[in-house]
């Protein structure tokens, strides 16, 4: 049994991004097995319950693994994340379980860790300026991620809440060296900006097409319903647009769901898979005035990959809580 401080411990930033590499290689070699994830919804809508199993192949059978966690946005008012759940992780081989690890923070780095594996590949490599909208956990491990793959000078952080973005800002001066500042609006945080993360609860958009810079790279990962979205039609229509998964994206991506049914783009718009991205089997950015955007839904391969990572680490440094299962064999 693994908690979140263990996760912080055994998958740092860095090792992430490699493991989503090696992920994002085996989903384009065929070597995953990935059903769309399920959604419960909670009625009333206070949350909903999400599902991800995926199979990836492996040494000794692979690994299974599935995430449960769920999404309450209204857990902050009591202070709460509003991501909780847990990933259990089995062997491939003969299934037996093999280690229950705490969810929301191996979701907040490897979504992260995702979104700097698209930006080595999309963005300009000369990006100094870093825009972030957004102060909860996935805007924190998105500026660990985005100061590991590139040379980020100054960051500027927007949030609906003042105090939030500030309190925010002064960590990240504490923790990096870099130069922080708060926009007093989305727009300041924006335009400058050679590479964006947009990580809040907004279900209409925050990004506007004419704020966003020639050359600039968008990652969009905080929306994850049809009926919400971060980035206007008219920044969807001006970019080129990569996804983890086009199946996943024309079925729950509000960010370009609703800019095809406006008409102002059609599915074409995906350019790529990142699977194709990472394979070399598909372009990337085509010129340096090229805005592109990742749109990130994540995929149950991520879960899996990170959750083996982290299980084999905890394995071999003796980390994290033991405990027998019913018909589990002995430990040793």
């Amino acid at each position: 049994m693994i908690g979140a401080a263990e996760v912080v411990r055994l998958l740092p930033p860095a090792e992430c991004i490699e493991a989503m590499r090696e992920a994002f290689l085996a989903l384009a070699s065929g070597e995953v097995v990935m059903p769309l994830r399920q959604v419960v919804a909670v009625p009333g809508g206070a949350g909903a319950l999400y599902s991800m199993p995926a199979f990836l192949s492996g040494t000794e059978g692979g690994t299974v693994a599935v995430k449960l966690i769920t999404l309450f946005h209204g857990n902050a008012e009591i202070g709460l994340e509003s991501h909780q759940g847990v990933i259990v992780v089995f062997g491939g081989a003969h299934g037996e379980p093999l280690a229950l690890i705490e969810a929301a923070s191996v979701t907040a780095v490897r979504t992260a860790a995702v979104s700097a594996l698209a930006t080595q590949l999309l963005a300009r490599p000369d990006s100094r300026t870093l825009g972030i909208l957004g102060s909860g956990v996935q805007a924190r491990s998105h500026l660990d991620a985005m100061l590991a793959v590139l040379p980020i000078e100054h960051v500027r952080i927007w949030s609906r809440t003042a105090e939030h973005a500030h309190a925010f800002a002064a960590e990240a001066r504490a923790r990096h060296a870099v130069a922080v500042d708060v926009a007093t609006t989305a727009e300041g945080a924006i335009r400058d900006a050679d590479v964006l993360c947009t990580a809040t609860a907004a279900g209409e958009p925050v990004v506007r097409g004419d704020w966003v810079r020639p050359g600039a790279h968008i990652n969009a990962v905080g929306s994850s319903t049809p009926g919400a979205r971060e980035l206007d039609s008219a920044t969807v229509a001006r970019a080129a647009v990569y996804v983890d998964s086009r199946e996943a994206a024309l079925a729950e991506a509000g960010d370009l769901l609703i800019p095809i049914a406006e008409g102002a783009v059609t599915a074409d718009a995906i350019r790529a898979e990142l699977s194709a991205l990472v394979a070399g089997r598909a372009a990337g950015r085509e010129n340096a005035g090229q805005i592109t955007v990742f749109k990130s839904l994540g995929l149950a391969v991520e879960d899996a990959a990170a959750a083996r990572r982290i299980t084999e680490r905890a394995a071999a440094l003796g980390l994290g809580a033991r405990m027998r299962l019913s018909g589990s064999p002995s430990p040793g």
